[in-house]
């Protein structure tokens, strides 16, 4: 008996491609330092380089899960990105900032 292929499968052309969801799912928005942020938790699995954390000012090494953060006014690009420590991220309201965060 033949494998009979189920009807309500879209062919694998047909799905659209959402680039957000393809790379750690898509952003929230959250405030931040007066201003909305885009955020988005990655698993740092495809990580390559090291970043730095603004929040403590220590290394993100490659591969360790964290936060990315951008403005959410849309201005700016991608130097704008921000790499978090998920802890760093979720106490920013409760510290004053390492660094440049903006």
């Amino acid at each position: 008996m033949a494998a009979v292929p189920r009807a309500n499968r879209r062919r694998r052309d047909e799905v659209p491609l959402n680039l957000d969801r393809a790379v750690g799912g898509a952003p929230r928005r959250e405030r931040y330092a007066g201003g909305e942020w885009f955020v988005r938790r990655v698993t740092g699995a495809s990580s390559q380089r090291s970043y730095l954390c603004p929040g403590c000012q220590q290394q993100i090494p490659p591969g360790v899960p964290h936060v990315v953060a951008w403005p959410a006014d849309g201005l700016g690009g991608i130097d704008d990105r921000r790499h978090w420590h998920g802890t760093c991220w979720s106490a920013r309201e409760r510290r004053q900032p390492g660094g440049s965060y903006r």
